[in-house]
């Protein structure tokens, strides 16, 4: 497999189970209805898990354009790479969520709310303020891109070429943490993206896909986990490399 297609489907594995569990407790007659934040931020730190651990070896399991534009600005990835690995993520992302879509195929029609549609697919604020909301997707992107650079553990040199994982299995799990405790800690107020191809790729399957009584694509508001995430990436790999890279 090559990096880029390690790409497609670790961001495949990432949003066909992060994507899945928020459909599970918002759709209409699903056995997961109803069942909370916990389980939503849960899964999703397990879908990190899962989609990283499947690729890691083969493209350094980036997932999310921030965490490629936060590692080139720290010298860790080549920027040669940069353009690919993110069209690979946007395509996996897409796939992802088409696959949720089918999954769950049933229950779109039992779901009457719009809205709760569209949450399966991106992220919406809980209240609505551009400035805000781009402020907590940048702290909550500047605490994931910070935190896997200090993590030391799925990476790709400068070469491009994979950094093995320093413990296996076990460099990934601090990563899976870390998104676990960003979605508990931080995700109340935009739902943490924190990652542009996880809300963008989605969202354009929301568009696209003739989903039973969807509602509007929410484009408004789409920037700004596409915008916040990479400020955030930015400002965390500036820090990063100002601090020695310790």
């Amino acid at each position: 497999m090559s990096p880029f297609m390690g790409e497609v489907v670790g961001t495949m594995l990432l949003i066909l189970l992060g994507d899945g569990v928020v459909a599970n407790v918002l759709l209409g007659k699903t056995k997961g209805n109803n069942s909370g934040w916990i389980v939503i931020t849960t899964a999703w730190a397990l879908a990190v898990f899962v989609g990283a651990y499947s690729v890691a070896s083969v493209s350094g399991a980036h997932l999310n354009p921030a965490v490629t534009i936060g590692l080139a600005v720290a010298g860790k990835f080549a920027w040669g790479n940069v353009l690919p690995y993110i069209i690979a993520q946007f395509i996996g992302a897409f796939i992802g969520a088409t696959l949720v879509w089918l999954h769950y195929f049933p229950h779109w029609a039992e779901t009457k709310d719009t809205g709760l549609k569209l949450a399966v697919f991106s992220t919406g604020p809980a209240i609505r303020s551009v400035t805000w909301n781009l402020v907590s997707e940048i702290i909550g992107t500047f605490v994931l891109v910070f935190g896997i650079l200090t993590i030391k553990g799925a990476v790709m040199d400068s070469s491009g070429s994979a950094v093995p994982l320093n413990m296996g299995a076990l460099g990934i799990i601090p990563v899976a943490f870390l998104v676990w405790v960003i979605g508990l800690a931080l995700g109340g107020t935009t739902g943490y993206a924190i990652n542009p191809a996880r809300d963008l790729g989605p969202r354009i399957a929301h568009f696209v896909l003739p989903i039973a009584g969807k509602g509007d694509s929410d484009w408004g508001y789409s920037w700004i986990p596409v915008v916040g995430p990479i400020v955030g990436a930015i400002i965390a790999a500036l820090l990063y490399g100002a601090l020695g890279s310790f």
